[in-house]
């Protein structure tokens, strides 16, 4: 008697472990967004192939990937914001999935206004990834919802850089393959433009 006493507690105790498990699992399934929006924050003055290489693969990996352009009004920048944004829609445009927009103020408060839970950041070297990791530790203390995803650039653009590629051309230099074609276009009329009211 005791024996089958004892067989019944465990199968109840079983039966509340399962139920447990497939409440856990369907509240799960509801919290969980029906599609995966990801934001690829930045200044994108200019716009490189490096940030091309992580955008595009980022478009693989999630639903939606935003392209954040930052209101930096501490930098005096080469491109004014309607530029940038003009130029990376122009870029992303065979890319139904890719948006760009703008934002100023905290990223995860952008990133909760897009319904996005997921952030990306490129690293190039290793010494991108202390400053990485501080502000993925801070959004995620802000925002614990929110996930921050470290993606690499294809091994050509691992050096390039939006301030490498303004010193370039501020030199006389070509970055041809380093930007995109509009990007390039776009930088030969800005030096064009400084080298006629120098003249």
């Amino acid at each position: 008697m005791a024996s089958t006493s004892r067989m019944q507690a465990e199968a109840a105790h079983q039966n509340q472990v399962i139920c447990g498990f497939r409440l856990q699992a369907e509240e799960f399934e509801t919290s969980m967004p029906s599609d995966v929006v990801a934001i690829y924050p930045g200044s994108f003055d200019p716009l490189t192939n490096g940030h091309v290489d992580i955008i595009q693969r980022g478009s693989r990996l999630f639903d939606r990937i935003i392209v954040g352009v930052l209101l930096n009004l501490e930098k005096s920048p080469l491109f004014t914001v309607p530029e940038r944004v003009a130029i990376a829609r122009d870029v992303f445009k065979p890319w139904h999935n890719v948006e760009v927009d703008t934002f100023d103020g905290l990223l995860v408060d952008f990133a909760h206004k897009k319904h996005a839970t997921v952030i990306v950041r490129g690293l190039r070297a290793v010494s991108d990834f202390e400053f990485e990791l501080q502000m993925a530790l801070m959004n995620r203390r802000l925002r614990p919802e929110v996930e921050t995803v470290f993606m690499m650039p294809a091994e050509p653009y691992t050096y390039v850089s939006s301030r490498l590629v303004k010193e370039v051309v501020a030199l006389g230099g070509s970055v041809h393959g380093l930007v995109p074609d509009v990007v390039e276009g776009r930088l030969r009329e800005k030096k064009l433009a400084r080298e006629t009211l120098r003249a």
